[in-house]
């Protein structure tokens, strides 16, 4: 009957997944993808956590039965270095240069640090001079 179809009627099909820029930071989260929609969700790998920028390119993925649940999964993979095949770099920060944001490079044996290095908010240098310290302390008497 044609009542049954008329919901259906009015509705284009929306594509499963759409790149789309971010308009609001924050989560939720507000994306541009040919309209601009508030309260994505956004999703990550267990055990981590990251709030997207205004301005980063994102992956959104659309969830329900009519796609109705927008479901930011991902920023646009950009940097400035190169990263050789099966090196994994993790890295956040406000600036646009590498060297300016804090990271963690895994490389073959290599793991290099950028920025500063804090354990349970204490500097590495102060950390490790503390530890000398008390090598020293318990050597000399």
């Amino acid at each position: 009957m044609w009542t049954s179809n008329r919901v259906l009627a009015g509705r284009t099909e929306e594509a499963p997944a759409d790149q789309g820029t971010v308009t609001l930071g924050g989560d939720p989260a507000g994306v541009y993808l040919g309209g601009e929609r508030r309260w994505v969700t956004l999703y990550a790998p267990g055990g981590y956590q990251w709030r997207p920028r205004a301005g980063d390119k994102v992956l959104v993925v659309k969830a329900g039965d009519h796609r109705e649940a927008p479901c930011l999964v991902g920023r646009r993979a950009e940097s400035e270095e190169e990263l050789e095949p099966g090196a994994v770099r993790i890295q956040g920060g406000s600036g646009t240069a590498l060297l300016s944001q804090a990271g963690v490079t895994l490389t073959g044996d290599t793991v290099a640090l950028n920025g500063s290095v804090t354990v349970n908010g204490q500097s590495l240098e102060s950390l490790i001079s503390s530890i000398v310290r008390e090598i020293l302390a318990s050597i000399l008497g």
